[in-house]
């Protein structure tokens, strides 16, 4: 491992399932981001999806496989970066777990979880980022994601870069720190329960007057983004790195070209 030719750092940036099918325009903000920090950003076309869905159903065998996989494309870079708490938190937390029995693998998991980070955190905590340049006009609230915010620990990083943003105006809602109900599979498993925690977390945002919710997890925006549109509420939802990149001609989360 070593830095790039330029001497600055080079970062393997996993995209993540959601942002690459649904939400290319996240990835784009992420790279603009980390290259505005100093790194030298690289998207190695092996990876595929973090295996989350398989761990949280108990398919360790899949998971596994995809681990393994991940591990290869990503251990050669100096660090790896995620939009995505969830995902970040799946490679840095569970990989080491999930591969702890296997010997050929076990040391090379915990190899990679070292250099896994969260995208904003990465900026703050790692490249030592204070402020963008970035401006967006609205009133804002922010939701902390439940893996970036308890396995991750991310909770002032993005708040203190969105604080930076010329024209933005943060306000916390009640409860910021409780689930939206998303769950990645917990939502289709229990439908209802789900149903009713995003129902009080689209009353605390509407509470604030904001005229946005902002997220580092794109299931978590999705999920509040739907919920937002089926009740009538005029609240339109972003990824925190879009607002920070400067990256906001394309429509909200949810909206329709």
């Amino acid at each position: 491992m070593a830095a790039s030719a330029s001497g600055r750092p080079r970062v393997g940036l996993f995209v993540t399932c959601l942002v690459d099918l649904m939400r290319p325009s996240i990835g784009f903000a992420a790279v603009k981001l980390l290259t505005d920090a100093g790194c030298d950003v690289e998207v190695p076309a092996a990876q595929t999806c973090c295996g989350q869905p398989a761990y949280n159903s108990g398919d360790k065998a899949t998971a596994g496989d995809i681990a393994r996989q991940t591990i290869a494309a990503f251990e050669g870079y100096d660090y790896v970066v995620a939009p995505s708490g969830s995902c970040a938190g799946m490679l840095k937390t569970h990989y080491p777990l999930l591969l702890a029995a296997d010997a050929q693998w076990s040391g090379r998991a915990k190899a990679l979880s070292a250099k896994v980070h969260e995208l904003v955190s990465f900026l703050v905590d790692v490249r030592g980022v204070t402020q963008v340049s970035a401006e967006f006009n609205a009133k804002a609230t922010y939701h902390d994601s439940c893996s970036g915010l308890r396995e991750l620990q991310i909770r002032e990083q993005p708040r203190k870069l969105l604080r930076s943003v010329k024209g933005l105006e943060l306000v916390e809602m009640t409860d910021a720190d409780v689930c939206c109900g998303f769950g990645g599979t917990f939502s289709v498993k229990y439908p209802d329960i789900s149903n009713a925690i995003v129902e009080r977390k689209t009353e605390n945002i509407g509470a604030t007057g904001a005229d946005i919710v902002l997220a580092g997890d794109l299931g978590c925006l999705m999920n509040m983004a739907g919920k937002l549109s089926r009740q009538g509420r005029n609240v339109a939802a972003r990824h925190v790195a879009e607002v920070l990149a400067g990256e906001t001609s394309d429509p909200a989360i949810g909206e329709r070209p």
